[in-house]
């Protein structure tokens, strides 16, 4: 699985930003025994608090993609961030639609290694956390890095999504 194409454009994506984790070292892409669809199954696998999961969450943004990632302990509020970023309709993106955009199936989107870029939020939750996880591309991939680093590997913007 490492071999996976999807994991190899993470870590490229991870090696070629300097990515960093909470200890200062290079993030690197880990693949778990089994597949972690949820947050709450990500970070039992993990042995961390669900809060420190990274979910990366695709909606549909009037036709374009909007990446949030999104601390595992709470929902996005869409209606709400809707109203923030003056988009009419803000729905979570079909299966084909989130293939398209990032290359990656639900489950395992992770926050970089897509086609192209992606406007992306980043939940402001995740700034609790000395070092958070995030998908790598496949269900079973994760990666740990901090939430400064989050940013900046992704051009994100800091965002209160709930």
């Amino acid at each position: 699985m490492q071999s996976h194409p999807n994991v190899q454009a993470v870590q490229r994506a991870l090696d070629d930003a300097g990515a960093r984790d909470g200890s200062g070292a290079a993030s690197q892409v880990r693949l778990l025994p089994e597949a972690v669809h949820t947050a709450a199954a990500a970070a039992d696998a993990l042995g961390v608090d669900v809060g420190a999961i990274a979910n990366s969450l695709v909606f549909d943004a009037d036709g374009t993609p909007l990446l949030v990632l999104t601390s595992g302990a709470h929902r996005v509020d869409a209606a709400g961030l809707a109203a923030r970023l003056g988009v009419t309709h803000l729905r979570r993106a079909t299966p084909d639609f989130v293939r398209e955009h990032t290359g990656q199936v639900i489950g395992g989107v992770a926050p970089v290694g897509h086609p192209g870029p992606l406007r992306t939020l980043v939940d402001t939750a995740l700034a609790g956390y000395a070092e958070v996880w995030a998908a790598g591309g496949v269900p079973q991939a994760v990666f740990p890095i901090t939430y400064p680093e989050l940013l900046r590997i992704t051009g994100g913007t800091p965002a209160e999504v709930a």
